[in-house]
């Protein structure tokens, strides 16, 4: 069933039927050059800027596309690669601070450490309780390197103790040892020997089951890499 007519849409068309008839002469005419000229210039200008649009919207979904495989590319290598710099930073700090005790305590004529030499064994005992693991002294005395003695330091992660050793020219080295960081020691089962030059004290740095080493002097690279061997094999003898 259709609805009535609607009264006001009636005389809608009526008035609009009454326009065209008194105006047909000026409807029947051709556009303007101008007029259309304008026109053409207004649907170029909406072509271009739907193809504008288009394009962006192409060249969003491909750095979109990027963006992500980026950041998968991102989150599945950021923890290898944040461990490994933790790891390095963490050791770069150890060996920063071995130099630095070395720097401290080599110039002191009277205190150089806190228990001599001839305390040896009371040295040994003391620095075991305090760093939580039997310690042995490496002898370097074929590499002419005598005991001076040692002492007890503080450390990011505990107690740390520094031998010192010294030939008959005078000349001291050090051997710097303590626990490392569980950032570093998860992945310090056995470490490489690696040489940290140093204008004033070039170090050797290695790791063994969570505990790092450093020996500083100022001696040549083969010099220290000859002790550095030393003191690991005597340090890991059964």
């Amino acid at each position: 069933m259709t609805s009535p007519p609607n009264p006001a849409e009636q005389a809608d068309a009526r008035l609009d039927a009454a326009l065209r008839e008194l105006h047909r002469e000026v409807l029947q005419e051709p556009l303007p050059a101008t007029l259309q000229q304008a026109a053409e210039r207004v649907e170029a200008v909406r072509e271009q800027a739907l193809q504008g649009r288009q394009w962006m919207g192409m060249a969003a979904a491909v750095v979109l596309a990027f963006g992500v495989g980026w950041l998968a590319h991102g989150q599945l290598s950021a923890p290898a690669d944040g461990l490994a710099q933790a790891r390095r930073g963490v050791e770069h700090e150890f060996v920063r601070q071995a130099r630095f005790a070395y720097s401290v305590y080599q110039p002191e004529k009277r205190h150089p450490v806190e228990v001599a030499a001839t305390e040896q064994e009371h040295l040994v005992v003391w620095l075991s309780k305090r760093l939580g693991r039997p310690l042995k002294i490496p002898v370097l005395e074929a590499q002419g390197f005598g005991l001076v003695g040692g002492r007890l330091l503080p450390g990011d992660s505990g107690a740390r103790a520094q031998f010192m050793f010294q030939n008959t020219a005078g000349q001291r080295i050090t051997l710097y040892l303590g626990a490392l960081d569980k950032a570093a020691a998860a992945d310090s089962q056995a470490t490489q020997f690696r040489f940290e030059p140093d204008a004033a004290v070039p170090s050797f740095y290695w790791a063994e089951q969570g505990f790092g080493y450093a020996l500083s002097g100022p001696v040549d690279k083969p010099t220290l890499m000859a002790l550095a061997n030393s003191v690991y094999a005597q340090i890991n003898r059964d």
